[in-house]
């Protein structure tokens, strides 16, 4: 086995402990070496269980964050902690369970990329299919179109810019951004963006990151050979209509300051309005 002290693996949870032992078996399958896992948990003590699991492990440190940070400011508060032989971070939910070699996949496709900032897998649903992981970043005439029609029309034009064609998901090839349910991201890189943004509880830190990786001059890399599965939506399934809320204000958030002109005011006015009433509707038909 090949020691590779320089990855950390940061997994957010949020009364998740009975997934836990799934990822980490998927965690050791994953990758010929043997890196540091550490849990953050936001459950705020609600979950005791998380102990127990998380001692039957000899290579995973837990911490058990005083207050619920958010995804974001959970991996944050951990990768903060960490040395300086740490080169990088793989950030992933407790719901992703790893194919066997996947982590790998992923180092040999950073280290032969040099430019690369940030990578993702190929992560495939519940159902077996690919989801779109690796996206444009949101325009406002895209990024509306989407919200607005992918429900009843998932095959609109707005939708198939930003998504990228399901071709695309067969490559390895850069991106815009790439989901944080399970993303490889270089820890020098990580901290100069200033890692992921206060701003964002949940939702759309990812989107951001993957905009200030792009700003540094790096790239955002989708690495189809590594393959992940996704559950979907464990943590904020417990609290959807908290979750829905801030969604919809993280997009609002990511879009007014990508427009934040000051003549751009009647701009983010319609685009409040406009996500409130979409809240409105989503929370409605739920």
């Amino acid at each position: 086995m090949v020691n590779q002290p320089e990855l950390v693996v940061v997994v957010v949870t949020f009364k998740s402990s009975e997934l836990i032992p799934t990822f980490l078996r998927s965690v050791h399958e994953a990758t010929s070496g043997r890196p540091l896992i550490q849990i953050a948990d936001n459950s705020e003590g609600s979950d005791p269980r998380i102990r127990d699991v998380a001692a039957a492990d000899a290579d995973v440190h837990l911490v058990e964050l005083p207050a619920n940070r958010g995804y974001g400011g959970a991996v944050n508060a951990v990768t903060s902690e960490l040395g300086p032989r740490h080169e990088w971070l793989l950030i992933a939910n407790p719901d992703v369970t790893f194919a066997p070699g996947s982590i790998d996949a992923l180092l040999e496709a950073a280290r032969a990329h040099p430019r690369g900032g940030a990578f993702g897998p190929r992560i495939l649903t519940s159902d077996g299919e690919t989801y779109p992981s690796a996206r444009r970043l949101p325009s406002l005439r895209n990024g509306i179109g989407h919200a607005v029609f992918h429900r009843f029309w998932p095959n609109n034009p707005w939708s198939a810019r930003y998504l990228d064609t399901p071709e695309s998901y067969e490559i390895e090839r850069t991106t815009g951004w790439l989901s944080g349910a399970c993303l490889l991201v270089r820890r020098s890189v990580f901290d100069a963006v200033g890692g992921f943004s206060k701003e964002y509880f949940m939702y759309f830190e990812d989107v951001d990151l993957g905009k200030k990786v792009g700003e540094t001059g790096y790239e955002n890399v989708f690495v189809p050979s590594s393959v992940v599965h996704h559950l979907g939506a464990h943590s904020t399934a417990q609290a959807s209509k908290r979750m829905n809320r801030a969604h919809h204000e993280s997009a609002y958030t990511y879009l007014a300051a990508k427009y934040r002109a000051w003549y751009l005011w009647p701009l983010r006015a319609v685009l409040r309005v406009g996500l409130w009433i979409r809240l409105a509707l989503t929370l409605r038909h739920r």
